[in-house]
This record gives C-alpha cells, structure tokens and sequence, in this order.
C-alpha cells in the first residue's frame, strides 16, 4: 500500500483510512482486471447469478431484468444477459462482479495470498459504473476494504462511522438516518481516485463515490476480520452444547404454565442462567480457539489444484517424483495421540499412522521434496503417503499434466490401512 507495513498495522489497519496515490504504489492494477476482462466476463464466460448484481441510484436492480436462459444445452434460467447489461449500463446502472476470487484467476491468486499475509478471510467484487453515474448511495460496510481504482476516475466521498466496528449482523440499513445525517458533515476524505490508487476504509467508515467523465471501474478488496466477537461466537456455540449435559436445563416448565403473567418463570430464568454461568465456567480457552481457527480457515481458500493432471501423477508416482506442499494451505500437526497423529487443514482432519509422522512433519518444514525423501518409512510405505497426500491435495507435483488413464490404486481406511489388505491410501 505505499507504506510500512508495520506503521499500517499500528496506524491504520481497523484504526483509520489510508489513501495512497499510483506514484507512491507504482502500478496500476491492470494485471489484475481491465475493462475488456470485464467485458468478457460480461459476454462469454456464461455468468449466473450471484456472480453479478446491476444497482441503479441506490437500488439493486431485480435479477430477471438482466439474466434469462443459456440456450439449447444451457437452460439454466440466471444466466447473464449481455444485451440487457448494455442497456441498463447505457441508462446508468453500475454492473458489479462478485465473488471475483472465485471466478478470475488473477483474482484468485491476489486474493488469496492477500488473505495468507494479513491472516484475515478475503473477497473480491469490481464496480464499474457509467461516466458521471452512482451507483450507491452513502453507507458502511461491516467488512473492512481496500479499494483499487482500475480505470476511470472516481470522486470518493469518506465520513467518520456512525457504529465502530459494525458486525455483520449490524448492517447500516439498521441505521439509515443516522448514516444519511452523518454523509452530511465534513468528510475526512474528500479525493478522487485515478487508475492505480488505493485506499483502505476500516469497516464502519461511511463512503459514497460518483464516476466522473468516463467509465470508472474499482476493485473492492473486503477483508473478513476475524474478530473477538468470533471468539464470543464460538463459545457461546460450546456453552450450549455443554449445557445440554445439565438435567436441570433440559427440563419441562410445570403444567398450564402461564407465561403472560409477570414473574411466573423468573425462578426458572434464574435457573437457566446459573446452569450457563456453569457450563461457561466449563469452556475449555484452548477449544474457543480451536473453533475460531476452524472456522476462519474454512473460508480461506489454498491455491487450487488440477484434478485431472493430480490424479494422473498420483496414479504414476515414483521415488524420483517431488512432492510440494499445496501454497497457502493451513496446517497443523497434532501431538500424536495413542498410535496416530492429526493433520489439521481447514475444517478437516486427517488421520495418519504414528509411523508417518516425521514424514509428514518434514514435508510440513521444508515444503517440497522428493518422495525417496520422506523419512522413517520404506519404499512401498512413502509412495503409499505420497498418494494420499496427493489425492487429498494436502501435496502436489509440480508441472503435471493430464495424461492416459492409469491404474486406480485400492483406497485406505481413515488410519491409512488398505481397505483389500495391507498397502495404500485414502483419506479422511
């Protein structure tokens, strides 16, 4: 962003916003989304919805004004409508593409990597509006966002929040008047933004923008905070499992109970929250985090793997053929327990042999080696992990291509045990 990394998180990141110019970054942004991407995106990709919403003066346009059937062989009946962007686009609607970091491979690559280094979730929408034309009116986001201008220009227009720190579950359309008061005072950023300048709002930062006198498009980087009201979440989601355990909570309000009349449950609610207070006091700090972890990583994308050309080169594996670790795929092995040991990757775990661990630990530190390499097993025994590693895109080989069908090799158990004898791999 054209500044320390470090001055941005102690001065920025979830604090203030940050406007950084094309010369301070030097570059503008063309690798990743041009105007002529987007009109292929718009024309040729086959786009469905929600890949794509129209807005028009504050206002989503309705999906069947832009979407209809795909044709013969295609009949699925969201499929953007290219003829009808152009009309709406022309009348000064702005065309935005969502979820770009599932769709466009520079996209995906940036995004991703993007959400490796700051440790928080991340997407990508584009937004490009007419000449002179807005598409939103002033409003917050209960994400925060870096916003990369790609073409155009764009007059953006940034208040102080009317909520610090919104959560999703707060959006400013609970808060329409305060945030339309609040659009009314002096801005603490007033700029436009040219192709190749960024700026970065903290979620709850009010913001408006209007295309100036050409096509304008941005890019909206949000970030997913991981939050401590994540961690709330998490435990709250373990109290109520533990409280299931207490007989007292589980149990029926008397006969003809009449809940209209004043004080008739007080002493059950009193029970209620003495029994939480307790399961609260049973919450294990390190299970919180292991939940949070979980569901932070589960929205967190590893790079993508080829399956046709992974399941040609694991099916032709040899002790010659390097292993890579998948980029940007979390992990964590387990201390072993009893005679195996767990490999943690998003929401799954992996079981493996005890056998296997300093196998897997080393793949882990060093990132790539050859299968030969894997330590503490035989032969037979590293090409069966490398499989499974492989087929479970815990691992890759590099530069594989699809070739001529294989040998399919027998599956394991979730212990690594062949399923037809002694042998091969699977997994959980």
């Amino acid at each position: 962003m054209g500044v320390d990394p470090q001055v941005f998180a102690e001065q920025h990141w979830s604090r203030r916003p940050l406007l950084t110019s094309a010369a301070e970054l030097g570059r503008d942004f063309s690798d990743l989304l041009t105007l002529a991407d987007v009109d292929e995106l718009l024309s040729v990709r086959g786009l469905r919805t929600p890949f794509l919403r129209i807005a028009r003066n504050g206002e989503v346009v309705d999906t069947q004004r832009f979407t209809g059937s795909g044709g013969a062989g295609a009949e699925v009946a969201d499929q953007v409508s290219s003829d009808a962007v152009l009309r709406l686009f022309s009348e000064g609607s702005t065309v935005v593409l969502q979820g770009l970091h599932r769709l466009w491979p520079p996209l995906i690559e940036f995004a991703d990597q993007l959400a490796a280094d700051l440790g928080h979730p991340t997407q990508v929408n584009a937004y490009i509006t007419p000449p002179s034309s807005q598409g939103f009116s002033p409003h917050y986001d209960v994400h925060d966002v870096f916003v990369l201008q790609v073409a155009g220009e764009k007059h953006w227009t940034i208040h102080e929040p009317v909520l610090t720190d919104p959560l999703r579950t707060q959006p400013w359309g609970e808060r329409a008047q305060a945030v339309a008061a609040r659009a009314q005072e002096e801005p603490v950023i007033d700029a436009v933004l040219r192709p190749g300048d960024a700026l970065y709002l903290p979620r709850g930062y009010l913001h408006s923008a209007v295309a100036l006198g050409e096509i304008s498009a941005h890019l909206t980087i949000g970030v997913h905070s991981v939050t401590r009201w994540g961690a709330v979440e998490s435990a709250l989601d373990l109290v109520r499992t533990l409280a299931t355990d207490d007989p007292a909570l589980r149990a029926s309000l008397p006969l003809g109970v009449d809940l209209s009349a004043p004080g008739t449950t007080a002493d059950d609610v009193a029970a209620v929250l003495t029994g939480l207070r307790t399961a609260l006091d049973r919450v294990d700090p390190a299970e919180v985090a292991d939940r949070l972890r979980s569901r932070t990583w589960a929205q967190v994308r590893p790079e993508p793997v080829s399956p046709l050309a992974q399941s040609t080169a694991a099916a032709a594996l040899t002790p010659d053929t390097v292993l890579r670790l998948r980029p940007r795929l979390r992990t964590q092995l387990r201390e072993a327990v009893g005679d195996e040991v767990v490999l943690v990757t998003g929401r799954q775990h992996r079981r493996f042999p005890l056998t296997q661990r300093p196998a897997v630990a080393e793949l882990l530190a060093v990132g790539e080696l050859k299968v030969a390499d894997l330590p503490g097993l035989s032969a037979e025994e590293q090409l069966t992990l490398a499989r499974r590693l492989v087929v479970e895109s815990v691992a890759a080989v590099p530069d594989a291509t699809p070739g001529p069908a294989l040998p399919v090799h027998h599956g394991v158990d979730d212990h690594g045990r062949d399923e037809h004898g002694p042998g091969a791999g699977r997994g959980a």
